[in-house]
């Protein structure tokens, strides 16, 4: 079934305001709410890290920024409840992996773009999309509200590792906090397992006349394959917290064996943690490439059309996504290398992990070979899709040396593995999701964001990541543990050593803090040009692909009339002969002209 074969939708009954904006089945509608969404969540969270930074870069002094947030039952006297930063520190990575980088990154552009550039009236289900959402919405509701009972959030880590997340014993965030963040994320799962489908479906069946698989824009691709990760890896994390949640209520015994709190011996045994790490990181390794795939097909699109020249390596790009998709999955034991797993073992997941780098690498080379010799145009997406690359190329630096089992053993656990992978992945697909923002702006709202503002708003943001990120390997590397509330307890170190690490904990604290504030300019820009921005042309990047051809008002159905056919591939840009430097992929191929 093609979309040609979908009836025009242009008589459409006349909407309300509810069925328009909030109980919507249009994808262009829920792209923008789960960008709404999105990006309150993610104050929620740079709120939550500023506020553990204060007390990893001044432990043990009264703030009263720590009272006005907090209050005196978690931050008595101006000072951070131990207890309460474990759980800021497990609900800012919750928040930031799943309902920031992996909810609002593929919810915002897989539903504002497939259907556009697949050349789709609308996703293959309106409805499972709307639900979608409302899902996402609970989900991310019940997160927060987790953070307000008596006895705090969850406290064990977003990796919410045995035995902590089982006995409510251990601390206090492992009692009502923990069950309700394990809800959250099982509404989570069904959240995404819906979107995952309808994206997969709407690639396979939805796509207009001439729109073969190799004529693709790379974005679709990323967002497809990253739907087939999704689907097939989120069930084993429902899985995973099921056999919690029986152990948590039930008595069972799948994850512990032999505990003993306190003076209390306890009941259950012959369990094993090791065993929620390899269900954990199942999932959890894959994620990283739900997370990153699609700020790279975005980065793709970016690249080529502000560069003025085709994407290089087109079906190398295509194989090296594919690539990365199939090696995600057998890579997970890189997390386990000091569980006592067998040295052949961890030997092959050394290989496949060091394996990963050739695909991760073909992309990076790509994009610098389609950036030489461009005619490039430095707008704020060009300028985070350049960052990106910047930032993918370091974060896999480091992630070579945590691949290889003999060096992880010196940082495992450390604020290394945290600056790694804050790096490769938080930053990486951050910078992707601000360049999709910027570029699809005109698109979502039909109106542009302010240049100059997102320009000091990259250049800002990048100074103050690296200042927090770059710091923190070394603070890794001095051999700081990753969740301590305060390193002065901690005599592993020597005075040199310790003062170090304080001293770099104060610097990555002011960058923290400056970058988040940093993070104001672009929310004003977002809901300042929603209504008072430069009014869009319809093309206004003077892009190929097909969301370029629908008009800026929105109407239902993405095209007035008939869909359009597609004659060639997304990246004809400066192509020899041609009477402007792109050509949509609706114009015929001429007589005697190649095809890419």
């Amino acid at each position: 079934m093609s979309a040609a074969a979908h009836t025009d939708h242009g008589h459409h009954h006349k909407e309300s305001f509810i069925t328009k904006y909030i109980f919507s089945q249009d994808h262009k509608m829920i792209g923008k709410q789960f960008l709404v969404t999105a990006i309150f969540m993610a104050v929620v969270a740079v709120i939550l890290s500023i506020l553990f930074r204060i007390q990893l870069g001044w432990p043990g002094e009264s703030n009263s920024v720590l009272s006005f947030f907090l209050g005196d039952t978690w931050a008595p006297n101006g000072i951070l409840h131990r207890g309460m930063y474990l759980g800021l520190v497990t609900i800012h990575g919750t928040i930031m992996v799943f309902f920031v980088l992996t909810g609002g990154l593929s919810g915002t552009f897989s539903n504002l773009l497939i259907p556009l550039q697949c050349g789709a009236r609308d996703m293959a289900s309106g409805l499972l999309n709307m639900i979608s959402y409302w899902l996402f919405f609970l989900s991310s509701v019940i997160m927060l509200y987790s953070m307000f009972i008596e006895t705090g959030p969850a406290s064990a880590g977003w990796t919410i590792y045995p035995p902590l997340s089982v006995y409510e014993e251990t601390i206090q965030g492992s009692g009502a906090g923990m069950t309700l963040w394990l809800l959250s994320m099982t509404i989570f799962v069904a959240s995404s397992l819906l979107g995952s489908l309808n994206y997969i479906v709407t690639v396979l069946n939805l796509r207009t006349k001439g729109m073969k698989m190799t004529r693709l824009p790379l974005t679709i691709w990323a967002f497809f394959v990253t739907a087939i990760i999704g689907v097939l890896s989120f069930p084993v994390l429902v899985s995973c917290v099921v056999l919690l949640m029986m152990d948590r209520l039930l008595g069972t015994s799948f994850y512990v064996n032999d505990a003993i709190v306190g003076s209390e011996i306890l009941e259950q045994s012959g369990g094993s943690p090791i065993l929620f790490e390899h269900l954990f990181w199942f999932l959890g390794h894959p994620e990283v490439y739900i997370v990153l795939l699609p700020a790279l097909g975005l980065t793709s699109e970016i690249v080529a059309n502000n560069s003025r020249k085709p994407i290089f390596g087109y079906r190398a790009m295509i194989g090296s996504i594919l690539a990365i998709a199939f090696l995600s999955f057998i890579v997970w034991g890189h997390h386990m290398f000091i569980t006592g797993m067998n040295p052949f073992l961890g030997g092959v997941f050394v290989f496949t992990t060091l394996l990963i780098a050739i695909p991760s690498a073909v992309k990076s080379f790509n994009y610098l070979t389609t950036l030489w010799r461009g005619n490039i145009r430095f707008t704020p997406a060009m300028l985070f899709s350049i960052g990106l690359v910047s930032s993918f190329v370091t974060g896999g630096i480091t992630g070579v040396i945590l691949a290889d089992s003999a060096l992880d053993i010196q940082v495992h656990d450390t604020y290394f593995v945290v600056a790694h992978f804050h790096v490769v992945m938080g930053l990486s697909a951050i910078f992707g999701m601000f360049a999709g923002v910027y570029h699809w702006f005109p698109k979502m709202y039909g109106r542009m964001m302010n240049s100059k503002l997102g320009m000091v708003h990259f250049w800002l943001t990048l100074i103050c990541a690296y200042g927090v990120f770059f710091p923190m390997h070394f603070v890794g590397i001095g051999g700081a543990p990753r969740r301590y509330y305060d390193y002065s307890v901690y005599t592993g170190f020597d005075n040199a050593q310790y003062e170090m690490i304080m001293d770099l904990n104060v610097i990555i604290s002011i960058f923290a803090i400056l970058g988040g504030l940093v993070q104001v300019i672009f929310i004003f820009n977002v809901f300042y040009s929603i209504r008072r921005g430069q009014v869009a042309t319809q093309n206004p990047w003077k892009g190929c692909s097909l969301e370029w051809t629908t008009p800026v008002e929105h109407v239902h159905g993405n095209w007035p009339g008939a869909i359009p056919e597609v004659h060639r591939w997304p990246y004809d840009y400066s192509k020899p002969g041609m009477d402007e430097d792109f050509v949509l992929q609706t114009v015929p191929v001429r007589d005697g002209e190649e095809e890419h």
